[in-house]
């Protein structure tokens, strides 16, 4: 292979991927644009920053007004929704719920322990007492020569 071919072939291998990301890039921020567009009363949406509302209103160009508690409404940026959140579909009255039988739960109350040992607690601590009184005082809790 001529070494003059090699510098094409290495600018080529060099630009399409960043072609290929610029590209993407471009989808994406279409894809939010009409989403952002799109946006009517009654919509559930998520913000940049997580808050999750209602919309309320949406006919100005620039901003839209999101219900985030009742009768609390604030008003938005366009640019800060990041999705639409869609909601399953409602159940109906009609069907009732399906009922699964479980097993019933473990009881809570504790059975009486008939030991004579001490509780593993106890143990600890009287462990920790005791090699409490071997280490020295250091910081670095080093035992006495």
């Amino acid at each position: 292979m001529d070494i003059s071919l090699l510098f094409p072939i290495l600018i080529l291998l060099l630009f399409i991927p960043i072609f290929l990301s610029s590209r993407k890039q471009k989808r994406v921020q279409a894809e939010m644009q009409a989403l952002q567009s799109s946006l009517e009363p009654g919509d559930i949406v998520s913000t940049t920053s997580g808050l999750r509302g209602t919309v309320v209103d949406a006919s100005y160009e620039d901003t839209v007004d999101l219900e985030i508690a009742d009768g609390v409404v604030t008003t938005w940026v366009r640019a800060a929704v990041r999705e639409k959140i869609t909601t399953a579909e409602p159940v109906h009255e009609d069907v009732p719920p399906a009922v699964v039988d479980e097993p019933a739960a473990p009881s809570l109350e504790k059975e009486p322990v008939e030991s004579t040992e001490q509780p593993s607690l106890v143990k600890d601590v009287e462990k920790d007492r005791q090699t409490d009184r071997e280490k020295d005082d250091s910081t670095n809790g080093s035992p006495r020569s």
